[in-house]
């Protein structure tokens, strides 16, 4: 090269090296990578409490394999199924922002994969850091299909704390001797409550407190003066748990991968489709003991419930030159607060406030667009001519939204609503308010007799949405955890009783809410949300208690595209499964 050039050659370098250094400091080119996972649907026995049972899982695992990865990564999942039932997979509280293809709901934004096929989920995680889980989205297989998401900060970001020794993600699930799918099914025939399950699980394991299970105890070993961050995932069924260390402090950090104002607790409750992320600052000397953790469900309806007690281990690792056998160590237990321990729930979820900063900001909504008043309860339908029912008053359980009980169609509402094919798939008129107003927490009225349909709501691109959610006292009343996909909401303000429009919200909290994307509506009280409909596609919404989801306890947001080309659902991949 000729010495004319250099001066030339060197610029464009330099030039060329500025443009790195400048692209490097813009927030979006910290762009993450692609992740590529396989789950392949398969059956592998398990024994638990001395019964075998052929269970669905993933990759032969139970609980599932980690999905990790960090803020900003593409996720590409192939799932396989090997398995006679249908299947889906939900990520559950991933945003989805323009990737309801991906979502998961069976029927809502997708056909299940069905026996011998396979779809990819293909999603990016936005503006999300912290523990979420991904599960089956059928039926009732989410029992043993089901996993930890771990998403980590960005690359050269850190959490808003100090750096754990180390992390671990603790699993709360469900344990059946039988099928579910057999439970469920024979649930929804006879019109009675389904059975309960036989167990709760830690990481899978019931522990010690059952018959026949004292070798599938959970144990977590810890090192003195260290702190670890414990990321609890609750992926049970049906119920909402308490949860509790003996002897040991938790400082809650995170909820829904939104992390809050650190506050301290010995006690905590997590909802089905909740995820809480805790620090564990172990003690600073070896303790001479051993420690249980321990889960219960926190319960207030009528009807039946697991009413039993899972239990792990906290073992401190012994120092070098000691030689004491685990075995012969005295054991604490904690007190968990009684299994209808409202008041503790309430003031518990009282404690939850975002971060509210500069680098974590809570968008709440400070105007609304459109209010929405939805009663959530459980109601009945009669029962069909010649059969005889195990429900209420020889009726078939069902469960409501406003009075609707939600039929899935058998085509995906995604689908329809994408390519103009409505054809009475579902439609567009899901009532705002209960139709017939009563005294929700009061006397409950004579007809608890529910309508049926598949009816939607449609909302305008980034609508600011207020929606009050008033639990009733039809049949029980009960705490409901309500999940919304594809968004994150934020709970401005909740309480007991019937909700009064002209006095609750003077106490709004419009400054730093909670952000979530499952929240319980108190048993006998109101919830009350706000978010804007800021992605377009079709969302479902339901209580994460699977009895009541498959009971209709469930409904629909459509939200339209906006007017900006990252504002708009993208077409479907070309291998959607269809139905």
């Amino acid at each position: 090269m000729g010495a004319s050039h250099l001066p030339s050659f060197a610029s464009s370098m330099v030039a060329l090296l500025f443009g790195f250094c400048f692209l490097s400091l813009l927030p979006e080119f910290a762009a993450g990578v692609t992740r590529h996972y396989t789950f392949n649907i398969k059956y592998h026995n398990v024994t638990r409490l001395c019964h075998t049972r052929s269970i669905i899982s993933v990759n032969g695992q139970f609980p599932g394999p980690r999905l990790v990865a960090r803020e900003g990564d593409r996720v590409i999942v192939k799932v396989v199924n090997h398995v006679s039932n249908n299947i889906t997979i939900h990520w559950h509280g991933v945003r989805q922002l323009t990737s309801g293809w991906a979502d998961g709901p069976a029927y809502i934004t997708q056909c299940p994969i069905q026996t011998g096929l396979s779809y990819t989920y293909n999603f990016t995680i936005t503006g999300q850091r912290g523990t979420l889980l991904w599960h089956a989205h059928i039926s009732w297989l989410r029992s043993s299909v089901y996993g930890p998401i771990i998403i980590l900060p960005r690359r050269n970001e850190s959490y808003p704390f100090g750096k754990p020794h180390n992390e671990i993600p603790i699993i709360f699930g469900e344990w059946f001797n039988v099928d579910p799918e057999a439970i469920i099914s024979q649930a929804l025939q006879t019109g009675g409550g389904p059975n309960v399950s036989d167990a709760y699980t830690i990481n899978g394991l019931p522990g010690p407190l059952y018959n026949c299970s004292s070798k599938d105890t959970y144990k977590l070993k810890v090192k003195p003066g260290k702190t670890y961050l414990l990321r609890l995932i609750n992926a049970a069924l049906n119920d909402e748990l308490f949860f509790s260390i003996a002897n040991h402090t938790l400082t809650v950090v995170e909820g829904d991968a939104i992390y809050v104002k650190p506050f301290d607790t010995d006690k905590l409750l997590i909802a089905p489709g909740q995820t809480t992320n805790v620090l564990l600052k172990t003690k600073p000397y070896f303790p001479n003991a051993t420690f249980f953790m321990q889960a219960r469900a926190y319960f207030t309806g009528m009807g039946a419930f697991d009413n039993s007690t899972t239990a792990g281990i906290l073992e401190y690792k012994h120092p070098s030159n000691l030689s004491i056998s685990s075995s012969k160590l005295p054991v604490y237990k904690p007190t968990l607060p009684p299994t209808n321990a409202t008041s503790f729930v309430a003031n518990f979820t009282r404690k939850f406030r975002s971060l509210a900063s500069a680098q974590y900001p809570a968008n709440v909504p400070q105007k609304v667009d459109r209010k929405f008043f939805f009663t959530l309860g459980l109601g009945s339908n009669p029962c069909p001519k010649n059969t005889t029912c195990q429900g209420p008053n020889g009726t078939k359980f069902a469960a409501s939204v406003n009075n609707v009980s939600f039929v899935l169609p058998s085509t995906a509402i995604l689908q329809a609503y994408f390519f103009g094919q409505n054809n009475g798939v579902y439609t567009t008129d899901f009532p705002v308010n209960p139709p017939n107003p009563f005294n929700y927490t009061g006397t409950p009225p004579n007809n608890t007799n529910v309508s049926n349909g598949t009816r939607a709501v449609v909302l305008p691109f980034n609508t600011s949405v207020e929606l009050v959610m008033q639990d009733t006292s039809i049949l029980g009343a009960e705490s409901h955890p309500l999940h919304l996909h594809g968004f994150n909401f934020f709970v401005v303000g909740f309480g007991f009783g019937n909700y009064d429009p002209n006095e609750d919200p003077k106490n709004f909290n419009l400054v730093d809410p909670m952000e979530r994307n499952t929240a319980g509506v108190p048993a006998g009280g109101w919830l009350a949300i706000r978010f804007f409909a800021d992605n377009p596609g079709v969302w479902f919404m339901h209580c994460h208690l699977d009895v009541h989801t498959s009971w209709g306890l469930r409904m629909v947001w459509i939200v339209l595209d906006g007017p900006q080309p990252n504002q708009k659902l993208s077409p479907p991949p070309s291998d959607l499964p269809k139905c």
